[in-house]
């Protein structure tokens, strides 16, 4: 049986995925919210809801073309400039 360097690469990754830092928590605050509800502690409920919704900011401003951005920005500013020293 030969060993495939791809498909382990391809299976790391994906546990990689699974166990990610937004994948962690999430789980963590849908254990949190669960026990509060449960249990009926506030506080729990409290962070439950604070970090289920945090999770999907955090992966949508992890998921953000960064570089993109900047590059944008430095030209607004740029033209912004330009405008200035015209008028």
């Amino acid at each position: 049986m030969q060993h495939d360097d791809a498909k382990e690469r391809q299976e790391t990754s994906l546990i990689g995925r699974i166990l990610s830092l937004e994948a962690v928590l999430l789980l963590m605050g849908v254990v949190s919210l669960v026990y509060g509800l449960i249990n009926g502690a506030a506080m729990n409920i409290f962070w439950g809801v604070v970090i289920i919704p945090g999770v999907f900011l955090l992966h949508k401003v992890r998921k953000k073309d960064w570089k993109a951005h900047w590059q944008a920005l430095e030209a607004e500013q740029q033209r912004q400039r330009e405008r200035d020293n015209r008028g």
